[in-house]
């Protein structure tokens, strides 16, 4: 299977606000995070990719279609899990995932069992098959939205901020989830919640403002910001001044007392001690600029 490459998109609202601005990736097969603040432009990328939205400019291409020209040929191998989605509170889980598997034209009743089947087992929703989605947690749904992006058997599987909300344990069972599911598959994981990403992605990218700020590993993106950064706990009528005066990429506070991060080329001094790179410090240095 080929990779998914995206060129030169652009988008612009009839409000004037540009979604996208220039965006170029390529994606490759496995689990890809596509980090950035909420109106950072990733919901926009993952409408268009999902052909649910037109761009301005640009190209997209999964292998040999034209995602943005062909849009019924790449409708037949998409999966998309959106932000937020909507379930009927009196209709089972399996019950749902037919009528849904009807829909994409598997009309084989032996067919579309064995593959209901397959799914509910492979999102853990298997002994919940006979529940009302009405009284599924978060987590559940989240799990019943990938089974339905699953009845295709996509090759590419977009999935839109989907652990928002969910707690520890329903976001780990999604993980294990996501990271079954991008051995064969390109699966793009579209988040602002940095945790996400460090614990998923081999490849990532950071998106602001239509913009891709950084692309690569994330390990290998942390190692370089190495020897950079500082960090130093400070009195709370100090902190406009330090921001002033350093690259202050965050701030935040520990026992009531803020403490800086700050990103230099040269060793401060002045009390600030030199810290290890991690993912959240290597989103807020591309994020935040002085």
């Amino acid at each position: 299977m080929s990779a998914l490459k995206i060129s030169n998109l652009s988008k612009t609202y009839a409000n004037g606000v540009k979604a996208l601005n220039g965006i170029t990736l390529d994606i490759p097969i496995g689990l890809f995070g596509l980090l950035g603040p909420n109106g950072a432009g990733k919901s926009t990328l993952m409408r268009t990719l999902a052909t649910l939205q037109v761009a301005d400019a640009g190209s997209i291409y999964l292998g040999p279609l034209n995602v943005l020209e062909e849009k019924q040929e790449i409708r037949k191998v998409l999966g998309y899990l959106p932000q937020e989605f909507g379930l009927y509170p009196k209709i089972t889980a399996e019950d749902l995932l037919h009528h849904l598997a009807i829909l994409k034209g598997i009309t084989h009743k032996g067919t579309r069992k064995a593959l209901v089947q397959e799914l509910l087992h492979k999102t853990n929703l298997y002994e919940k098959k006979k529940h009302y989605l009405g009284s599924f947690s978060g987590g559940m749904k989240q799990r019943f939205g990938i089974a339905q992006a699953l009845l295709s058997n996509p090759k590419l599987l977009i999935v839109d901020e989907p652990t928002a909300g969910l707690d520890p344990m329903e976001r780990n069972r999604f993980y294990n989830l996501l990271s079954a599911l991008g051995e064969d598959t390109i699966v793009i994981l579209s988040t602002h919640i940095v945790e996400d990403v460090k614990e998923l992605c081999p490849e990532m990218a950071i998106i602001n403002q239509g913009k891709v700020l950084m692309k690569g590993n994330p390990i290998t993106a942390m190692e370089e910001l190495n020897g950079r950064l500082y960090q130093k706990s400070i009195p709370k009528n100090e902190l406009e001044d330090y921001k002033t005066a350093f690259h202050v990429i965050a701030d935040k506070y520990y026992l009531g007392q803020p403490v800086i991060s700050i990103l230099s080329d040269i060793d401060p001094g002045d009390g600030f001690v030199a810290i290890a790179a991690g993912l959240e410090e290597l989103y807020f240095s591309h994020i935040q600029t002085k």
